[in-house]
């Protein structure tokens, strides 16, 4: 996760759900970097669930797969990846949706 990898001494991140939400991850370490903790914690306790649902199953398959929900990019996935499970595409869609997403 990246706020606690920052507190710790971090210098920078790798961050999947970066593709989705670029400027929100970009303000939280904005924050972190200016000393706002507070608003740096808020930003990451908001993004958590986005985060959590982009490791679900195997990445990039739920990655890919958002970003297609999201008409940012064609969803077709290629072998060795496959579709998300029925169960875990409902709950992506839970996460974008309760994020403001879709």
């Amino acid at each position: 996760m990246t706020l606690p990898v920052l507190a710790i001494g971090g210098t920078g991140v790798i961050s999947v759900v970066a593709n989705i939400v670029p400027k929100d991850v970009a303000n939280m370490i904005e924050a972190f970097e200016k000393g706002n903790l507070k608003k740096a914690q808020e930003l990451h306790y908001k993004l958590l669930p986005l985060i959590k649902a982009m490791f679900i199953e195997t990445n990039p398959i739920p990655v890919k797969t958002a970003m297609g929900l999201l008409k940012l990019c064609q969803p077709d996935l290629r072998l060795p990846m496959c579709e998300l499970s029925a169960e875990n595409q409902e709950k992506l869609r839970k996460a974008l949706k309760d994020y403001g997403l879709l």
